[in-house]
């Protein structure tokens, strides 16, 4: 059977915002990509309030090549906020949905804040819509997220939606007709595409990108927790 490649610019969405400039002025997203393959989330925002709209996936320019801090180093009071004596570290203290979880980028434009509020710096700014995100600690609107390589910083919970999605994170990934390495390769898709998840059971994932569908390994996905059941 013949396999259809799918080759998308690879790169996740973030560009730094600068020092420098960082207290006075917004930093600007770097020109971005459209995909090749969009994938259209549609579905419930993170938290409840209006559902997002479908829009196309853009694969964005590459990183700056100076960094700013990864999460390790954002401004420790920023994370004491969210910690509350008693609470259930396994449980957001706003939403009490689980903790760290899964959601996916809403806009195509999202500003990661080094602490949970408008008050605070500005460190990146994801540009990929539907990009699949981390969260991992809440605070009021307040989100703390991280994406595949550890980046990121505090966004608002509207820029996040319910919408589950997956990174490619093998060089080239085949997609199969049915839960089994076995089963037919229907297509493949190179690193650091974006699908939408359609389900996962038995550690295996069924995901649609640009409308072809087909089931891949959990474990070579950046998105979904490796016992993780999605209907």
């Amino acid at each position: 059977m013949r396999i259809r490649a799918l080759a998308l610019t690879i790169g996740f969405g973030v560009v730094l915002a600068s020092h420098a400039f960082a207290q006075t002025t917004r930093p600007r997203a770097n020109p971005v990509l459209m995909a090749a393959s969009a994938v259209q989330p549609v579905g419930a925002q993170e938290d409840p309030a209006s559902a997002p709209k479908a829009v196309p996936i853009a694969a964005p320019a590459p990183l700056d090549p100076i960094g700013p801090p990864t999460l390790a180093a954002v401004d420790p009071s920023a994370a004491a906020q969210t910690r509350v004596p008693g609470a259930d570290p396994t449980r957001g203290s706003v939403t009490n949905l689980p903790l760290p979880r899964y959601v996916s980028l809403k806009s195509g434009e999202g500003n990661a804040r080094r602490g949970p509020g408008l008050t605070h710096r500005i460190d990146w700014v994801f540009t990929r819509t539907g990009m699949p995100l981390k969260i991992t600690a809440e605070h009021e609107h307040w989100r703390r997220i991280e994406d595949a390589e550890g980046m990121g910083g505090w966004v608002h919970f509207a820029l996040l939606s319910g919408v589950r999605t997956v990174l490619v994170a093998d060089d080239r990934l085949e997609f199969h007709s049915r839960a089994d390495a076995g089963a037919p390769v229907v297509f493949a898709a190179e690193a650091g595409v974006v699908g939408r998840v359609m389900s996962c059971d038995a550690g295996w994932c069924r995901i649609n990108i640009g409308g072809e569908k087909g089931w891949a390994p959990m474990a070579s996905l950046w998105g979904v927790d490796p016992d993780e059941i999605i209907e």
